[in-house]
């Protein structure tokens, strides 16, 4: 097999990257070499590769479906907010400029030849590339600019299919909608639907499915269902909830705080915690929350200056204070580290100088213009047992008191702990089994509570639910179908649906 698709949504958490990820997936396991790829993504939740470039984390999840290392041409334009008007563009990994939201679009047309080369570089390593879409194939009023949707399904011959979620309710509509407020030209590109999250007889849908055939001369290609405990890593605050695994018998349930940043980032640090027997994490904003849980967690955030702000406007800000002061464990991730310490410099971000952190922690912390981009892995002579991750922060950290929390294998220390108040700039250390078990077993004991730790790896976990993702894909699907278009490109000769709006696009 040899292609490429496009997968889009008639909105945004349609189901677009769940997907990306089954197909590339599906795919894997039939010996195929495939990549994903989405041009253009917004998301405060990244990794970094192993060459060292940052992307946005569902790519990297897609890479793990695919059977590949993950690498920046999958994810060419990364935008991370870091305030209420302003983004970070990070362009092959690397950051590129600060934009609002007009700007970006001006500089699009700088940034479509980089988009272009990164799928065109992928296309000729891998026998099929996956493509995903962003927001709505249907935005009039960006389409003039579009890199991602059908700006890229023109530019590249793609054939596309349209996702959407029928648990929303509309989903009809959805679909309709979404192919006729395009122009003709982009029209010609839409192969196809699928609908996601279904849920009840599939007698009761079928006429539906029956009538959006004729109605757009297009298949749908299959009908998802619902799945109550689906999970993969995702890209915003959606899809924060989802069961967890019950305590063993004769264990305590560990009660884990995490504090919901206005821009939290990389809260995908706390799955692994989550998924874990007897452990229940809660995002939160609550005062009690935070003075009661067994271990307050302060996650990374993309503004930190602007979220101690908030924490402060909130109240939580004595709370933690409060909370540290009695000696009750606080761990904080990245930027939430940071604002764990006595001060913060930071002419890059806020570019609001310095400012007072909250002082639970004898660290400072400076930023600088280059951003750190790295894996790590060594050991956590405290919890004697090793640790990896990895560093993606303009922070540096400084400490004057307390104790390394990790050393690198090259012997270089990072966090800082100070009783039971930790803090380091590794993101995915709780990913590690012997690390996060140990902690939680720390928390255990400093809270008197009986914790018996799991055995289940994480990452043989991970890989169980992407393989979930391949057999919905594999089952729910038309594959038959679905590998023509792949190697067949855009089907010729597919009708347009006549609307009396025009749409803002090229024709």
């Amino acid at each position: 097999m040899n292609g490429a698709l496009l997968v889009c949504g008639t909105h945004s958490d349609a189901g677009k990257s769940v997907v990306t990820a089954g197909i590339c997936r599906w795919l894997h396991r039939q010996g195929i070499s495939v990549a994903p790829f989405k041009a253009q993504n917004m998301a405060l939740n990244s990794v970094v590769a192993i060459d060292g470039s940052e992307i946005g984390r569902a790519q990297a999840v897609q890479a793990a479906a695919a059977g590949v290392q993950p690498e920046a041409a999958m994810n060419p334009i990364l935008i991370k907010p870091s305030g209420e008007r302003h983004s970070q563009v990070v362009v092959m990994g690397r950051p590129y400029a600060d934009a609002d939201a007009r700007s970006y679009q001006e500089l699009k047309h700088q940034l479509r030849p980089v988009v272009a080369r990164a799928l065109a570089g992928l296309r000729e390593r891998f026998d099929v590339v996956v493509c995903e879409g962003a927001g709505s194939p249907a935005e009039i009023n960006l389409r003039h600019a579009d890199v991602t949707n059908m700006g890229l399904a023109r530019e590249a011959g793609l054939p596309v299919i349209v996702v959407g979620d029928i648990d929303r309710g509309g989903v009809f509509a959805s679909l309709f909608g979404t192919l006729a407020l395009l122009s003709p030209s982009d029209q010609a590109h839409v192969a196809g639907f699928v609908v996601n999250k279904f849920r009840g007889a599939a007698s009761i849908l079928a006429p539906g499915l029956t009538q959006i055939e004729g109605l757009t001369g297009r298949p749908v290609l299959g009908v998802l269902p619902h799945v109550a405990d689906l999970w993969m890593d995702v890209e915003d605050s959606l899809a924060l909830e989802a069961p967890r695994p019950e305590a063993p018998a004769g264990a305590d349930t560990l009660d884990v705080a995490v504090l919901r940043l206005r821009w939290m980032s990389n809260f995908t640090d706390l799955d692994a915690l989550a998924a874990e027997p007897g452990v229940r994490v809660r995002f939160t904003r609550s005062v009690a929350d935070v003075e009661r849980a067994d271990l307050l967690v302060v996650p990374g955030t993309k503004a930190t200056v602007e979220d101690l702000a908030r924490l402060r406007s909130s109240g939580l800000d004595r709370a933690i204070v409060a909370r540290a002061a009695t000696g009750s464990p606080i761990l904080g991730i990245c930027g939430g580290y940071q604002l764990l310490g006595e001060w913060i410099a930071d002419d890059v971000e806020s570019r609001r100088g310095r400012v007072d952190g909250l002082g639970v922690l004898p660290v400072v912390t400076t930023f600088e213009s280059e951003k750190v981009l790295r894996r790590r892995s060594g050991r956590c002579a405290w919890l004697a047992t090793s640790a990896s991750g990895y560093e993606i922060r303009h922070g540096r950290v400084a400490r004057h008191g307390g104790e390394a929390l990790l050393f690198g294998d090259d012997g270089e220390p990072d966090g800082c702990r100070a009783g039971n108040i930790a803090g380091t700039s590794w993101h995915g250390a709780l990913e590690h089994d012997a690390f996060r078990r140990a902690l939680l077993g720390h928390v255990a004991s400093a809270r008197g509570r009986r914790f018996e730790p799991g055995t289940a790896s994480f990452a043989a976990a991970r890989e169980r639910r992407l393989d979930v993702l391949g057999d919905l894909v594999a089952e729910h699907l038309d594959t038959e179908r679905l590998a023509a278009l792949i190697e067949g490109g855009v089907p010729a000769r597919l009708p347009t649906v006549q609307t009396e709006v025009r749409p803002c696009c090229a024709s």
